[in-house]
């Protein structure tokens, strides 16, 4: 069943008056078929419109073996006329993040021989993938073109060439397509094959930003954000580096600098505590006496490297096992345990048992972790395990 695409039409439209000419029931729930229909079916990297058919509500809309299907909550009367109503904000929003993208990989393509081979809208951003990996500088150019199209309020013409045409017409596309092409131009900036609804001048973009990109399959992805979602993310921003900001006691252009400060600050101290633990290791193996048994000791705060080092001392101390452990009760514990003369491998299975323990290791040392009491493992460990 045919159904007119008022989306083409007008992109902007909200509000429409239909026929409904089929109601199917689905898995999804009733799929409902209009004589004509301004909900945008999910195509082109771009989501389905939601909204309302009367007291229906709208989920999903796709296009299906030429027909389009509007997935609602309930179902509606063949012959019936309804009243659609768009979620207009959303509709604009993805407007604005789709047109933003052709804007962005127009340029990429334009100044950097880039081809996009990905498009992700989600609700907070839009994902693209190139396939030519980008420096941030060269992302930051294409960001400040990107803004000055949206400044110079450019035109956005979609059309269908005829074959004839199309022939002629130099345009991004992922496939090849001979018939029904819509093409998606921007003067200067781009030209694309596309399905979706976009807006009608750069300018109702409004602001586009890159908010980060990293390496991906030999090229670079980057999220983008445009108009509203833009606005969104840096109020998010804005209200973060406010609070580091108040935190810190310094102005909010300074907050990098003062975390940078904060953080080696952070590494001195680490490597002071560091420099003590081993210190206190030390005292900790001198105080113990030599025994042809095990030495067990508990701290509460040792480090690996500190825990470490204090059963590499302890094991010239003993003959049986050196074990330490870190933690409390409630916590639980952190251990190592070495022996100059126990195959703690084989054993490791039967000490876990004792202590309520997961671990493994070597020969020489194994290391886990143990839940049963202070009281409990002191007592697993009085036995000799030779």
């Amino acid at each position: 069943m045919y159904t007119e695409k008022l989306y083409y039409t007008d992109s902007h439209m909200s509000k429409f008056h239909a026929q409904v000419l089929d109601c199917r029931d689905t898995e999804k729930g009733p799929a409902v078929i209009l004589d004509r229909t301004a909900f945008f079916p999910e195509g082109g990297g771009q989501p389905a419109d939601t909204g309302s058919l009367g007291e229906a509500k709208v989920l999903d809309v796709q296009e299906l073996q030429g027909e389009i299907l509007h997935y609602c909550d309930r179902s509606l009367e063949p012959g019936a006329a309804v009243e659609g109503r768009l979620d207009a904000e959303q509709r604009l929003s993805r407007m604005q993040n789709h047109s933003g993208e052709h804007v962005v990989s127009g340029l990429a393509h334009k100044l950097f021989g880039c081809e996009n081979v990905g498009f992700h809208m989600g609700e907070d951003f839009v994902t693209i993938d190139f396939d030519r990996e980008l420096s941030w500088e060269q992302l930051m150019e294409i960001e400040e073109r990107a803004n000055r199209a949206v400044r110079d309020d450019l035109p956005v013409s979609c059309t269908f060439p005829d074959p004839e045409k199309l022939k002629t017409l130099e345009y991004r596309s992922k496939l090849e397509l001979t018939e029904n092409v819509r093409i998606v131009e921007i003067p200067g900036v781009d030209r694309c094959a596309c399905c979706a609804p976009h807006v009608k001048r750069t300018g109702e973009i409004g602001l586009i930003k890159i908010l980060d990109s990293e390496r991906h399959r030999g090229g670079v992805r980057l999220n983008l954000a445009c108009g509203m979602l833009a606005l969104k993310d840096y109020r998010v921003k804005q209200a973060n580096v406010s609070a580091i900001s108040q935190a810190l006691s310094v102005k909010r252009h300074e907050t990098a600098a003062a975390v940078e400060r904060l953080l080696q600050e952070q590494q001195k101290t680490k490597e002071r505590i560091a420099a003590l633990s081993l210190e206190l290791v030390r005292h900790i193996a001198e105080s113990r006496e030599a025994t042809e048994g095990n030495i067990c000791v508990f701290d509460e705060a040792l480090d690996e490297v500190a825990l470490r080092e204090l059963v590499n001392l302890l094991m010239e101390k003993c003959q049986g096992i050196a074990a330490a452990f870190s933690g409390s009760d409630q916590r639980g514990y952190r251990y190592i345990m070495g022996s100059r003369n126990v195959d703690l491998r084989s054993r490791s299975k039967e000490l876990n048992a004792l202590i309520n323990g997961r671990g493994g290791g070597k020969p020489r040392m194994i290391q886990g972790s143990a839940s049963a009491s202070a009281e409990r493992i002191s007592a697993a460990l009085e036995r000799d395990f030779r």
